[in-house]
């Protein structure tokens, strides 16, 4: 999810909740997927130094065969003996093999380091099964669709009502958070102060006589992920450029993006046409407020703004003190260039963003205790910069040692990785990595992406930024509000304060129109810079100022304004909070999800691979089917009455009474990654099964609900319920 162009971070977008994964209860049942081995470990470049070595060789070998080719031409053309000759060519042959060899050698090196391949394969299966069985599909799909919208259907939309009723439950409810909803329309005015208008852009290319539009930096990281990856010829020393493009693409403004796609002679990849220079492209869908059309308007690109402008309110619903969070879930709207890779980039997702609003003077956390102890993977951007890897890093060292900012971004770290880990994700598969410094905001304190590792390579999902007070001050200035907070002081304090004092007759003399902008500027300055533009004043009379709302420098003249420090008395101190913000794509979330869920198993017969989603409990889109054994009317009573009580305890289910096998019945289901099935095989108890060990227990009829309410809402283990009732075995389950 992109980031506002050096004004704005990202926004993604993208606990003690008493849910927590099953166990398996056989450690000889390991679940693996053939489709998928890479999947199971980082895809970091380790294999640097054998591709090196390996491009090397290569290149000399290249260099051996065309100087033996140059012998071969020169003794014919010389009319040597043919034994000469024989001996010649067959010299070149034998090059020519080992040069083979060498090209066999890099392409498994370059497959191995990349896994392309296997994770293409791995995606197509996982996407096959998500759109088969409807979990998503393309939006408007009977007249083409539209690229970077999609459907989802009715276990797709049962995985994301359960992952934000998660997120409610961890965030909202046990931080005690305020909710709000806020409208997907809002007027320019509140994304002028935000900076969105101005800044919200991506670069964009166009096919010079189609029209056709193309994101800049795609395209030049699709030729660079092509050339590494299938052009062997190329050198170690260009191998390691393209490595280096790849590494500072995010870096490159627009002439430097233009200037190396004219260097590798990029052109339209579907016409082969020239492309025209990379020029900024505002990702927000414009529209109109009102019949009229007078007052323009956007549909958000976050849902973050809707908590800013209504701080002032939810300061007073919070009894005006600090801290406190405010969170929202909500569509968002980005008009993509060229969408691609499925849900990861789409016009239209849920966020689920919090706000917490912090005094910038304490951003200690009273429950950082909770999650010091943490250990998992940290990328911050020392190790980035030096070419290293993630590695574990315990929460409480890393800001004691100040890598991360604060208590209260730490916390929130934290907080993130349980909810993530809780909803499924891979451990191994999941990072923190620090923004470097040239990705930051100005004003941003620290930030940190939870970057989950897909098919597609690491992906964003959640952005945890600490944003300092700019987003407050920016809607302050814009609106005329004053969005502050206050401290009271038991007695009044003697204080030295900053006065500025503008000279406005003098401004509005030279300034005219934009004798506000000037003004507000000054007003704004902190106290070094204030006084060094007094010194400045005093030494040369007249100095540039830089009015950020004009986006130019002025000249201001010692007449001007003036600037000085007085003492007063203070009753209370009144500050702009800091904010730390929580951004999650919902949607990325659950792609990755899917992804780290997915599996297969052989058949009985051997003779197919079975599809499972090993979604936990408190995703699962449907929580227990419940299946009479054969069609007999006894039996399918019986299932109507365990229905009817799974039903009054809340669990979402379902009943399957066709005459189907009870194996492909299973299958079925295994395959929306419904994690339970309870079978009714006589009249007095029924059989619980276990989705990925294949486990039955057999309990009484009386109890069956009650036993998967228990264990779905993580009251008891499956390892738990195994050891308590009869084990039950039977081959279908296998089938």
């Amino acid at each position: 999810m992109r980031t506002l162009s050096a004004v704005i971070t990202s926004s993604t977008s993208f606990g003690h909740c008493f849910f927590h994964r099953l166990t398996l209860r056989h450690s000889h049942k390991t679940l693996t997927s053939p489709l998928a081995p890479c999947f199971r470990r980082h895809f970091t470049p380790t294999m640097a130094a054998p591709e090196d070595s390996l491009r090397k060789a290569l290149a000399d070998k290249q260099s051996e065969v065309e100087n033996q080719g140059n012998q071969v031409r020169s003794l014919k053309a010389g009319k040597a003996a043919k034994s000469e000759i024989d001996a010649a060519i067959e010299a070149l042959n034998a090059l020519k093999l080992q040069k083979a060899s060498i090209e066999k050698d890099l392409q498994a090196t370059l497959s191995s380091a990349d896994g392309s391949v296997n994770r293409e394969a791995f995606r197509q299966a996982v996407s096959n099964t998500l759109e088969r069985r409807l979990f998503y599909i393309k939006s408007f799909n009977i007249y083409g669709g539209v690229a970077g919208l999609y459907d989802y259907g009715p276990p797709g939309c049962a995985v994301k009502s359960n992952v934000l009723a998660f997120w409610r439950q961890h965030f909202v409810l046990e931080e005690n958070m305020l909710e709000v909803d806020c409208p997907c329309v809002t007027p320019e005015v509140v994304l002028k102060a935000s900076g969105h208008v101005e800044k919200f852009t991506d670069l964009m290319v166009k096919d010079e006589q189609t029209g056709t539009c193309y994101r800049a930096d795609h395209l030049l990281k699709d030729f660079c992920n092509d050339k590494l990856q299938k052009d062997l010829n190329i050198t170690a020393e260009r191998a390691k450029e393209l490595k280096h493009v790849l590494a500072m693409l995010d870096d490159f403004s627009a002439e430097e993006l233009g200037a190396k796609i004219k260097e590798y002679g990029i052109v339209s990849p579907d016409t082969k046409n020239p492309l025209s220079d990379p020029y900024p492209f505002n990702l927000m869908f414009q529209t109109s407020i009102g019949p009229s059309g007078l007052i323009p308007g956007y549909l958000r690109p976050e849902t973050a703004q809707g908590i800013f402008v209504n701080f002032k309110d939810l300061y007073y619903y919070n009894g005006n003190k600090l801290p406190f969070a405010a969170a929202q879930i909500g569509q968002a709207f980005r008009n993509e260039i060229s969408p691609r890779q499925g849900l990861l980039r789409v016009r239209e997702f849920t966020l689920a963003e919090i706000e917490h609003f912090v005094d910038p003077e304490d951003k200690s956390h009273p429950k950082f205790s909770e999650v010091a102890e943490l250990e998992f993977l940290m990328f911050p951007r020392e190790l980035q910069m030096s070419g290293e890897s993630a590695k574990a890093i315990r929460l409480d060292e890393a800001v004691a040692k100040g890598i991360v900012n604060n208590e209260t971004l730490g916390y929130f770290i934290g907080r993130v990785y349980l909810f993530l880990t809780r909803l499924g994700v891979d451990k191994k598969r999941l990072r923190f990595r620090q923004h470097l410094a040239n990705e930051m905001a100005h004003y941003a304190a620290d930030c940190w992406d939870a970057e989950i590792e897909s098919s597609y390579g690491w992906i964003e999902c959640v952005g945890i930024a600490d944003r300092s007070a700019y987003d407050l001050r920016a809607h302050s200035e814009k609106s005329g509000e004053a969005l502050v907070a206050h401290e009271k002081f038991p007695e009044p304090r003697e204080v030295e304060v900053l006065v500025i004092s503008p000279v406005k007759k003098e401004i509005g003399l030279a300034f005219k129109g934009s004798q506000k902008n000037v003004v507000e500027a000054l007003e704004s300055m902190k106290e070094k810079e204030a006084f060094a533009l007094k010194a400045d004043l005093e030494s040369k009379g007249e100095v540039d100022f830089y009015v950020c709302t004009l986006g130019k420098n002025v000249s201001i003249k010692k007449n001007m304004v003036k600037i000085s420090k007085e003492k007063k008395k203070e009753h209370q101190r009144v500050f702009t909070p800091s904010v730390i913000e929580p951004s999650f794509g919902i949607g990325r979330i659950i792609y990755c999800l899917f992804e780290h869920s997915y599996y297969t198993r052989a058949s009985k017969a051997g003779n197919e691979q079975l599809n499972v989603f090993a979604f936990p409990s408190i995703v699962a889109p449907i929580k227990c089917t419940v299946f009479p054994l054969v069609q007999n009317q006894k039996y399918e009573d019986i299932a109507k009455d365990i229905s009817k009580s799974l039903t009054v305890a809340g669990i979402s289910h379902k009943i399957d009474i066709t005459g189907t096998s009870i194996g492909k019945r299973y299958a079925r289901t295994d395959e929306l990654g419904v994690p339970f099935a309870i079978t009714v095989d006589t009249t007095s108890s029924v059989t619980i099964r276990e989705r990925d060990s294949k486990d039955q227990i057999r309990v009484d009829v009386k109890e069956a609900a009650s036993v998967v309410k228990e264990v779905t809402e993580g009251l008891r283990s499956w390892a738990d319920v195994w050891a308590t009732f009869p084990h039950h075995s039977s081959a279908s389950a296998d089938e």
